[in-house]
């Protein structure tokens, strides 16, 4: 846990290579102390058909989804921290944003909780 789901078009992993990118939100959330570096996932969409605000603009947008516990102002330091890295890496993208999802502890599950 967390998961990084970054959504961009095309033309954002043409400038930087996916793995630049992931690497660079990898990063940037272990920095902020609220993650173990092996939790951290990180994952990528290109888009090559997308409209934004009614044109094919390019973006960035991540969604990052944490288990509850942490409080509005870590998220709020989660949030400024990755775009802030973001960025400087495509001064042209004229959308870069994210959004922050709360786990709920008791209803998240995986295999290695169930017998």
């Amino acid at each position: 846990m967390p998961h990084f789901v970054i959504d961009c078009s095309k033309n954002v992993i043409e400038q930087q290579t996916p793995e630049v990118i992931m690497q660079s939100v990898h990063e940037t959330a272990l920095s902020t102390g609220l993650f173990a570096e092996g939790d951290i996932k990180v994952r990528i969409n290109s888009f090559s058909q997308y409209i934004v605000g009614g044109e094919v603009s390019d973006f960035i947008h991540v969604f990052a989804n944490i288990m509850e516990g942490r409080n509005t102002e870590q998220k709020k330091d989660l949030s400024d921290k990755i775009v802030e890295k973001l960025k400087p890496m495509f001064p042209d993208v004229p959308i870069i944003s994210i959004n922050i999802r709360d786990f709920e502890k008791a209803s998240y599950c995986n295999k290695t909780m169930v017998d």
